[in-house]
């Protein structure tokens, strides 16, 4: 058989469609791909935004600060952070949560417990059941932790939902300096809303009594606040810090240098 010059020229034209096609195919796949990745299935297990970038630490009005051994001293973190001993862990074999107090006592005299003055804090639209001021039934507000918006509704199962995180965990702080403080002073510092913030349950849950070496909220907007916070709880508290907490503590506030500590102060 034999090929003519204008054979050859129809074959190679219609080789170059075949692969314009190919690439046109190309880019469909990628833009559905990134659609998939960005804004379709995979983007739905993410928070749609990054979620708040600081908690509440005290209520106008009605709620009080606790009275800690020292008061947060003001300032950058990071200078607040230079201030804390540096050593190792204690030993946890003793810990013992009944070293704190009973949970969620009224230590600042207002009324309430402090697991409802927590919820009354932090939910935007709190809501109370019937004949009472304190008792927390439901609300709504925007997680710190996850970024996630979260609704409170008071049940045996649903309140699980929502659970108030100690900034310092409590395990932390016995491992850390807490063994020596008075019996009132490790009650008001598991009662000092300072201390204290309402998180996504299974957040808290993963968070366990981590400290910062080990445990970090996902929602990367409120970890200078995070940081800085246990950095103000353990100032005020006369507890310290590992070197691997430091080390943490110390790249997390390197993107935000101007950081301050979290002091107590009626809005």
């Amino acid at each position: 058989m034999t090929v003519t010059w204008a054979d050859f020229r129809r074959a190679r034209r219609r080789s170059r469609q075949a692969w314009a096609l190919l690439a046109a195919a190309a880019l469909v796949l990628a833009g559905g791909l990134g659609w998939f990745f960005t804004s379709g299935q995979f983007a739905a297990m993410e928070p749609s935004a990054a979620g708040p970038s600081e908690a509440p630490v005290l209520a106008k009005g009605w709620m009080k600060a606790v009275q800690s051994v020292h008061p947060v001293p003001p300032g950058t973190a990071a200078a607040a952070l230079d201030t804390l001993p540096v050593k190792g862990r204690a030993a946890s074999g003793n810990y013992d949560r009944a070293a704190f107090g009973q949970a969620w006592l009224d230590v600042d005299r207002n009324g309430c417990d402090t697991r409802n003055d927590i919820l009354r804090r932090d939910l935007a639209d709190a809501q109370f059941t019937e004949a009472s001021r304190c008792r927390v039934a439901a609300g709504t507000f925007q997680e710190p932790y996850t970024g996630a918006l979260i609704a409170f509704r008071r049940g045996a199962e649903s309140s699980k939902a929502v659970q108030i995180d100690h900034v310092v965990a409590l395990g932390d702080a016995w491992q850390k300096g807490a063994q020596q403080l008075t019996a009132q002073q490790r009650e008001h510092l598991a009662n000092d809303p300072l201390n204290l913030i309402a998180v996504d349950g299974q957040a808290n849950q993963d968070k366990s009594a981590s400290d910062a070496a080990t445990w970090l909220p996902p929602n990367k907007a409120i970890r200078c606040h995070y940081v800085a916070r246990q950095i103000s709880v353990k100032a005020a508290y006369r507890l310290w810090v590992t070197p691997a907490e430091k080390d943490v503590m110390k790249r997390i506030l390197g993107s935000c240098p101007q950081q301050q500590t979290i002091v107590p102060r009626s809005p």
